[in-house]
């Protein structure tokens, strides 16, 4: 059985048949023809087919019948069925009923009785063609209304806020996470300059309102496809950072019609961020220290990018110069001063000398009371060169103890070059770094 149905309606059974067989002939292999003696029949007729899952794509009726006239049904079927293309038939003249017809119930067309088999093929055919075109484009519109919807869900249901904008930057659409984001009850006439102002945008970081020729909106209506960070929402009790994406939209002749931009609430991420950089500031704080401690020539050395690395036992064979530097009758000078006292001479000493090595390209091994133990790896003049500015050193500092009236101190510097060991030393819960060789104990008995 077709899916389709073409009705016509006349009283009187002959032209009824014979309008009947002349449509079975031009469209009974697509169409299924039916056929009613009144618009009461009909009626009934069309809902039954609707029952059985049949449309009714045309219908032919007389316009003179007993009962319920033509145009009436056709009124009728309008209300109950409006994309059934209707046509009339009437062999008087019945202006007041075509009119009726066409205002009330759409009508495809008027033919008058007798009528031309040829005009009334090609009237019923150019129907058919019409409701087929209507019922495609009301599919495809049924079609665009689901992607409409589906697509309204989808960004209904975004984690982000969404918003779409006119071409003179009017928002025409926000989805539920902008409204949140931005406060909106309903969609506001708010320009795009004033934007900024009436959503308190301001510029990341500070209290200036976020420029208008800078707002991604702008600029995507300028042409630019456009993804900012600096982006601050004020509320009264909190600020939230945005990343605000934003893309132009073009029309089918490329011209920018719309823009389309997304808010995401950068909360976490920045916070995230800051931990981050906190983090990694106490990691270089703890590496500089942890430096003072292990230079960071002896990572090198042992091929270590840091401490944790390096391992009990591991060691390298370098030929080096080595440089010690003792204080002269430490103990003596030592026992004239308090513990406290020992302590900030020592320092005193010690951080006037540090810069003598580290300049001429040496770096300290180890502190051994108030004896430095330095390590050269360029040359044997940078180790002399380091000996001797620290005499330069020992003799101003000289001068400041004398008008303090303390005491000269004296020191002892000896310096050798050689193959030595560098690596690690110690046990299961403490190592230090040393380096062993006989170049390095020839050079601690000429400080001697």
């Amino acid at each position: 059985m077709n899916e389709l149905a073409i009705l016509v309606v006349d009283d009187e059974p002959m032209l009824l048949e014979g309008l009947a067989e002349e449509l079975q002939i031009n469209f009974g292999q697509d169409y299924q023809i039916e056929a009613a003696q009144s618009g009461e029949e009909a009626l009934e007729l069309i809902e039954e087919l609707q029952a059985e899952g049949i449309e009714t794509a045309a219908v032919v009726s007389d316009y003179l019948m007993p009962g319920m006239k033509g145009d009436e049904l056709l009124c009728q079927i309008h209300s109950q069925y409006p994309n059934v293309l209707k046509i009339m038939l009437t062999g008087q003249s019945a202006a007041d009923a075509v009119g009726h017809a066409v205002n009330s119930a759409n009508l495809y067309r008027y033919i008058a009785k007798p009528w031309d088999a040829t005009d009334l093929h090609l009237t019923v055919k150019e129907a058919l063609s019409k409701y087929w075109r209507i019922k495609k484009l009301e599919e495809q519109n049924a079609q665009l209304r689901e992607n409409e919807r589906r697509l309204t869900q989808i960004l209904e249901a975004m984690p982000i806020g969404v918003t779409v904008h006119d071409n003179a930057g009017k928002i025409t659409y926000a989805n539920q996470k902008a409204k949140e984001l931005l406060q909106l009850d309903i969609l506001p006439e708010t320009k795009i300059e004033q934007s900024s102002r009436d959503f308190k945008i301001y510029q990341g970081g500070t209290e200036e309102l976020y420029p208008a020729q800078k707002s991604p909106i702008v600029r995507a209506l300028a042409g630019e496809t456009v993804r900012a960070e600096d982006i601050e929402i004020h509320y009264p009790d909190r600020i939230v950072p945005l990343e605000v994406s934003a893309t132009p939209i073009r029309d089918k002749k490329s011209k920018i019609s719309q823009a389309i931009a997304t808010f995401h609430d950068i909360t976490d991420r920045k916070q995230a961020e800051g931990e981050r950089e906190q983090f990694t500031q106490e990691l270089f704080q703890l590496n500089e220290a942890f430096s003072r401690f292990v230079p960071r020539q002896f990572l090198q050395f042992l091929a270590r990018k840091n401490i944790n690395e390096i391992k009990l036992g591991e060691s390298i064979e370098k030929k080096m110069s080595v440089l010690f530097a003792d204080i002269r009758a430490f103990t003596t000078h030592s026992e004239q001063m308090t513990a406290e006292d020992t302590f900030k001479f020592i320092n005193g000493y010690l951080r006037r000398m540090e810069p003598a090595i580290i300049e001429n390209s040496g770096f300290i091994d180890k502190y051994i009371g108030d004896e430095i133990m330095a390590l050269f790896e360029v040359s044997a003049d940078s180790a002399v060169n380091a000996g001797v500015t620290m005499l330069k050193i020992l003799a101003e500092y000289n001068l400041s103890r004398q008008l303090l009236d303390r005491q000269p101190i004296e020191i002892g510097i000896g310096i050798n070059t050689g193959n030595l060991r560098l690596g690690t030393v110690g046990g299961n819960f403490r190592i230090d770094t040393t380096v062993i060789g006989d170049a390095v104990n020839l050079g601690s008995r000429l400080q001697q």
